[in-house]
């Protein structure tokens, strides 16, 4: 019996969704779009769960499409483009999600890696937009969200090339926020996550929202959607409550 594509573990109010095909450098055959779609689900439909980390076993997060697969059964256009069903079940998921990169992040998979809020890196990581080595255009969302994270002439020059950016270079360029080694690298991940799931979780999801879509569009709008929350928090906020965790964020600074 073949093993699991996708690996979901729920504890302590954090989800780790690990991609399970290490033999195939976690290759994105159509039986993981599928498991990601329901592990990604579970996760939506569970509120105690606080904060996701998405990484990969073995000695790569992610090497794109399974391009033998495709080779044979070809790739529908329903799975291209920010609709198609496993991109859109994550870019709809409220809490954040950590990307723990270890190994490669290649083409397709970098585009996955993207899907994470934010990134931390094992120093064996390395990202790579091979599109047009292989000959095609990216469709979940990398032309788009690199320059926006990395700058435009460093995003052109990753995917101009498809030259390797090796876990330092990574962080240096803004791309990951931090590079652990390789056996720290999920320890760090559920720090990260522990520390993230000790915040305000309604605040949070609004949060994570407010700067999902002031990234995809103007600044204006931006600020406009963030002024109207805040006034509809403000009208529903309780003094009292608010002042107690207060208290409490200061005797937490203090500790740092």
């Amino acid at each position: 019996m073949s093993e699991k594509p996708i690996l979901l573990d729920i504890n302590d109010q954090i989800a780790t969704v690990t991609l399970n095909r290490p033999k195939a450098l976690n290759s994105l055959s159509k039986s993981m779009r599928d498991a990601l779609i329901d592990a990604f689900e579970t996760i939506k439909n569970d509120e105690s769960i606080r904060v996701v980390i998405l990484t990969g076993a073995g000695r790569a997060f992610c090497a794109g499409l399974d391009l033998k697969e495709i080779e044979q059964e070809g790739l529908s256009t329903d799975d291209l483009g920010m609709t198609a069903p496993f991109i859109q079940i994550l870019e709809e998921i409220s809490i954040p999600i950590i990307g723990a990169i270890n190994g490669f992040a290649i083409t397709g998979g970098f585009e996955l890696a993207l899907l994470s809020d934010f990134m931390i890196a094992a120093e064996s990581a390395k990202f790579a937009d091979t599109h047009g080595r292989v000959g095609i255009v990216p469709g979940w969302g990398l032309s788009q969200k690199l320059p926006r994270i990395i700058g435009i002439q460093r995003a052109k020059e990753l995917s101009f090339t498809g030259n390797f950016l090796d876990a330092h270079t990574a962080e240096k360029w803004g791309l990951v926020n931090r590079v652990v080694p390789d056996e720290a690298l999920m320890t760090a991940a559920f720090e990260l996550a522990r520390d993230i799931s000790s915040t305000d979780p309604v605040a949070l999801k609004e949060i994570k929202r407010l700067i999902d879509v002031g990234y995809r569009g103007t600044l204006t709008d931006g600020l406009a959607t963030e002024g109207q929350s805040s006034k509809d928090w403000a009208a529903k906020m309780d003094a009292k409550d608010m002042a107690e965790k207060r208290k409490q964020v200061q005797a937490r600074g203090r500790k740092q």
